[in-house]
């Protein structure tokens, strides 16, 4: 299968996509050109001036975080008598997942964009959550959505956090 394909099928909910991506180690660098194309598309979609190396890199932190959280909360907290997972896996399925993203790129049309965007960040959410239970390896998806919400939960929690501490050691360099 393509890289296209593979993306192709990953926005289409294919889990025999997501199945193929997780067990192709030679995949994560097809993973990780997802995850930009959608970071690009999403920047170009804004407008030119905000696409900048911040926000690539801000996608593929973010991605990695996600990615993680998934990982720990699935294998370790909420696992299934089957599930077996590893980093690289989740990795790969997660960055197939956010195939959807590239479509951000049409965000600049009057009216149509907005909702394009708002129909692609619940498309990316279910996206997620099927890439999370293929490579998890659960049996429905109740246990991969409760890993998103408990993903989400955790990684809101750290932006906040993180967020908080940059506005703290801002304040500190005026006072």
């Amino acid at each position: 299968m393509t890289f296209v394909d593979r993306m192709i099928g990953a926005a289409k909910l294919d889990p025999r996509v997501y199945e193929e991506v997780e067990a192709d180690e030679s995949a994560t660098i097809q993973a990780v050109a997802v995850v930009v194309l959608a970071a690009v598309a999403s920047g170009i979609g804004h407008g030119i001036g905000s696409l900048a190396i911040a926000h690539v890199a801000r996608a593929l932190f973010m991605w990695v975080i996600w990615a993680g959280l998934s990982y720990i909360v699935g294998v370790y907290l909420i696992p299934e008598a089957q599930t077996k997972a590893n980093m690289g896996q989740m990795l790969r399925a997660i960055g197939f997942a956010a195939s959807p993203g590239i479509l951000r790129f049409f965000r600049f049309i009057p009216i149509l964009g907005p909702m394009l965007s708002f129909v692609v960040g619940i498309w990316t959410v279910v996206t997620m959550v099927v890439a999370i239970q293929q490579a998890l390896d659960y049996t429905s998806p109740v246990r991969a959505i409760a890993v998103c919400l408990i993903a989400w939960c955790i990684a809101s929690l750290m932006a906040m956090v993180f967020g908080a501490m940059l506005l703290l050691s801002a304040g500190s360099l005026f006072f």
